[in-house]
């Protein structure tokens, strides 16, 4: 079964990564639907990007690679890679979107160039013959000209989905960065975002992080959810060690200071 058949199953939940370890997606991947490689904020490089669409295929998980920005080349060259998506950040007019989808499709769709080493190696020089389908493109919306927008996106032709950015969405409403993520605050935008996709045939990706959210991203219809991440599962679980094992040197400090006895 294809990915977009999968999506069309039930919601896929999605791992970010930002930092460049492929080992993480070797270890953990697995247990997730499919793998956001963050190559605008991560700290990820060109071969970073590559080993770890490597270690995506390796776990047999679909990669999607987000770009820094609009630019031809770089919307090229992560599709090159052999991943199955890329993510297109700060899209906030259907123009916008249109000339993405000429970097992202090949003709007569758009305009892709064709030769990526990676790809022609792995799926054969016949790879253009699909790629259109095969690939889903994905632009993010991220502003409330982009949200106004989002029904004109969503009916562009090549865009296959849309992935609302809550953070910069509720940053550029005046809302601060450690603001609650919640229905309350995203409800709305995301409703709107959704009635797109829907009416288009479009599909949906949205950041789920906690049951809350998650519960939400469902009952919405999101069909791709980003429910978990490399810098979240590092910071908690160091936390939770390091707090751990200090409240038991605590516990055995206050033993020695009540038998008058110390070990340090």
């Amino acid at each position: 079964m294809s990915f977009r058949d999968q999506l069309s199953q039930s919601p896929q939940l999605g791992l970010c990564i930002m930092y460049p370890a492929p080992g993480v997606i070797e270890r953990i991947a697995s247990e997730w639907d499919w793998v956001w490689i963050d190559g605008q904020h991560g700290e990820l490089g060109y071969s970073d990007i590559l080993a770890i669409v490597r270690a995506c295929h390796y776990v047999s998980r679909p990669a999607f690679v987000r770009v820094p920005g609009h630019d031809f080349g770089a919307i090229g060259k992560a599709l090159d890679t052999g991943a199955e998506g890329v993510i297109v950040p700060c899209v906030d007019t259907p123009e916008q979107a249109a000339a993405i989808v000429q970097a992202a499709k090949f003709a007569p769709l758009g305009n892709r160039s064709y030769g990526g080493r990676r790809v022609v190696d792995i799926r054969g020089r016949n790879y253009s013959q699909t790629a259109n389908d095969d690939v889903i493109l994905a632009v993010q919306i991220e502003s409330p000209q982009a949200i106004e927008n989002a029904d004109a996106i969503a009916a562009l032709p090549g865009v296959d989905a849309l992935f609302l950015g809550p953070d910069d969405v509720l940053l550029r409403r005046g809302i601060a960065p450690d603001a609650p993520r919640n229905p309350e605050t995203l409800g709305a935008d995301m409703k709107a975002v959704m009635d797109a996709c829907r009416k288009h045939g479009k599909f949906g990706i949205m950041v789920g992080f906690g049951a809350e959210m998650l519960q939400e991203c469902i009952s919405q219809g999101y069909s791709m959810i980003v429910s978990g991440g490399d810098v979240a599962f590092l910071a908690s679980g160091s936390k939770q060690a390091s707090e751990a094992a200090r409240a038991i040197i605590s516990k055995n400090v206050a033993v020695e200071s009540e038998s008058g006895n110390s070990l340090y």
